[in-house]
């Protein structure tokens, strides 16, 4: 969680590494809307989390507030504050959608269409995943499931049980171990510091 402008430092540090954005600069070029829309989004979370706001402070937690809200509605992306550690790496825009409820570790990757909702049959439980993540293509992960570490989720694999194994891969609805491979080769090495 962003508490300080060290935190936000470097959040936006693991996040501009995991999206394999080269040089140091923490300001996009115009083209690179997912930068803009992670910039905004650790923006929001750090005015949001300062425990005492001036005039100014508060100004600005509206305004990224805002700007947070339109760009989730441009492309169709809503990924709330304080739910993904640093290191959060979108591959595309649309129909993402994560639960405000939900924990994410650090290193996530999530591709377009991802879903990590709630479910009818677990209410009230919603998903806890761990570090260095990859979510494949529409995949769906649904209700109160716990994902271990350096898992794999491959493409429309639907998720209703925990995945406790660390480095392995998932695939299918419903989702099954398919291999004992591990997320890495989806997550840019540079935020383990190789």
């Amino acid at each position: 969680m962003i508490k300080t402008k060290e935190d936000l430092k470097y959040y936006l540090q693991q996040d501009r590494l995991a999206l394999h954005i080269k040089d140091d600069k923490l300001k996009p070029d115009k083209k690179d809307e997912v930068w803009k829309y992670e910039i905004i989004l650790r923006k929001h979370e750090y005015y949001h989390n300062l425990n005492k706001k001036n005039i100014f402070q508060k100004m600005l937690l509206k305004h990224y507030s805002k700007l947070h809200h339109k760009w989730s509605m441009i492309y169709t992306t809503s990924i709330p504050i304080n739910v993904c550690g640093p290191g959060l790496s979108i591959a595309h825009f649309g129909g993402i959608y994560i639960n405000h409820n939900s924990k994410i570790g650090k290193n996530l990757r999530i591709q377009t269409g991802v879903v990590i909702g709630g479910s009818y049959s677990t209410p009230g439980k919603f998903a806890n995943i761990g570090s260095d993540v990859y979510i494949g293509t529409g995949a769906k992960i649904l209700g109160g499931v716990t994902i271990a570490n350096k898992v794999a989720i491959g493409a429309n694999a639907v998720v209703t049980k925990d995945i406790l194994e660390q480095a392995t891969t998932h695939v299918g609805i419903p989702s099954h171990k398919n291999s004992d491979h591990s997320s890495e080769p989806y997550i840019d090495n540079r935020v383990f510091g190789k």
